[in-house]
């Protein structure tokens, strides 16, 4: 495997002053990055077996090539571990696929961010958090592979807020947005394998997404009760058609399982009552016009079936689950899967070390 790198390389007289040079170029997401040492990136890349200038994914919209080197130190800046980095190269390829429309959502006023939700043995092989404050801080594999994609966005692709980036609002997700689904606390079957790939496979589901909105319901005894409640956040959360993320938590997963439903039913069902009256809409400024007879009996429909991504996550204490809508260009950003490569040594020690730092600078760009 050739281990030549391309990128610029900058001598700096310590680690913090390499750290404020990242800070002077632009290279970092407003947090201090870990400086790329040439030797670092060769590890991400030797587990991956990649060479350096492996083509991963192309943004035509952009003129950009996000090669394997580029993606290596985007991730070693980020604070990844090497065995992290086959989740990254598996996110990179599924967001450079056409349908994901990737400059379409990083440029937009809708403010959305990259969500990866990930399945299969990766997931305890490098400790990703699916349980309690899923979406939170606290777990470093979930914290850093997304982050990684978010420098990436910015140090390969452009996407530089104000710039690029003319998200008008944006959300906490702009930093990180990585989770992965609890496949051992259900029956249902995990995501991945809706979607085409075997149990045994780990594999990354990018889709293009606004912040989390949080379902509430502490008295619902069916799952009708508690999917009445989903399905109202849907509706009342914007009116966007596209790939909608549902997260049950455990609380709400156990009233729907006991009862037998699976995620075939719940989409089914979500499907169907997620609506509101053209006459809402139409007050809201979902729809154009003014309400005439007949809107407030008409529901136009907000999500198909197959628009609905259902998974299992989060806490066991507490009533509540999550929506996570779609960015507001809709249907125009579908949700990939890709397949994570197997890679020369996934296994995460216990006492990982954090990455030994040296003089001799990596360029990000």
């Amino acid at each position: 495997m050739a281990t030549e790198l391309a990128s610029p390389r900058y001598e700096v007289p310590d680690t913090l002053e390499a750290i404020e040079f990242c800070y002077q170029q632009g290279w970092t997401d407003g947090l201090p990055v870990v400086p790329p040492t040439p030797e670092r990136v060769a590890e991400f890349l030797a587990v991956a077996t990649l060479d350096p200038g492996t083509v991963l994914g192309e943004v035509a919209d952009r003129g950009r090539a996000i090669t394997a080197e580029k993606a290596a130190i985007n991730a070693v800046m980020a604070g990844c571990l090497p065995a992290y980095f086959p989740v990254v190269v598996a996110a990179i390829q599924a967001l450079t696929d056409d349908a994901f429309c990737l400059h379409g959502s990083m440029a937009s006023t809708g403010g959305a961010a990259p969500l990866l939700i990930v399945n299969g043995p990766i997931r305890q092989q490098i400790d990703l958090n699916a349980g309690g404050n899923v979406f939170g801080p606290g777990r470093r594999a979930n914290a850093t592979i997304g982050r990684a994609i978010r420098l990436l966005l910015l140090n390969v692709c452009g996407a530089e807020p104000g710039v690029l980036d003319q998200s008008t609002l944006g959300h906490p997700g702009k930093y990180s947005y990585c989770i992965a689904e609890n496949e051992e606390a259900t029956g249902w079957e995990p995501l991945h394998v809706e979607r085409g790939l075997a149990r045994d496979t780990s594999a990354v589901t990018v889709m293009a997404a606004e912040a989390p909105h949080y379902v509430r319901n502490a008295f619902g005894q069916t799952p009708e009760d508690v999917l009445a409640t989903v399905a109202d956040v849907m509706a009342h959360g914007g009116y966007t058609q596209g790939a909608y993320l549902v997260v049950v938590a455990p609380e709400h997963r156990a009233v729907i399982e006991r009862a037998g439903w699976s995620k075939a039913d719940v989409r089914a069902y979500l499907a169907e009552h997620a609506r509101r009256s053209a006459a809402e809409l139409k007050r809201a400024g979902y729809l154009r016009g003014a309400v005439e007879p007949g809107d407030a009996q008409r529901f136009p429909p907000l999500v198909r079936e197959s628009d609905l991504l259902i998974i299992t996550a989060g806490g066991t204490g507490g009533t509540f689950s999550a929506v996570v809508p779609p960015w507001a260009g809709g249907r125009s950003s579908e949700p990939v899967t890709r397949a994570v490569a197997a890679c020369a040594d996934c296994a995460v020690p216990a006492d990982s070390a954090a990455p030994t730092l040296g003089s001799e600078e990596g360029g990000a760009h």
